[in-house]
């Protein structure tokens, strides 16, 4: 059994660090949710809103959600930076 990271271990990352984790352990388990509701946080995130959004539905894909933050990449993530700090934090914390 593997013990995740301590809040203030993941604190201590920076946001692209921990934006790597939170995307590896989504891709691994296939969470597309995860994906979208990173998505729905980005400022100017217009092309996120096609995607469906529904996790059950036929819909994006993880690879299409990785290749969306790929456009996102190198950009300002401005005020939005801590909101998308937290929720990587809270998912990497997550036990399973």
């Amino acid at each position: 059994m593997t013990t995740s990271p301590s809040f203030a271990e993941l604190d201590a990352l920076p946001t692209e660090t921990l934006r790597e984790q939170a995307f590896a352990k989504a891709r691994a388990k296939h969470d597309v949710a995860f994906f979208w509701s990173v998505f729905k946080s980005l400022p100017d995130a217009g092309d996120a809103a096609s995607l469906d959004g529904a996790p059950n539905s036929i819909g994006p894909t993880v690879d299409e959600a990785v290749a969306l933050w790929r456009e996102f990449e190198g950009r300002d993530l401005g005020d939005r930076e801590p909101l998308l700090r937290a929720a990587f934090i809270d998912y990497l914390s997550r036990e399973n």
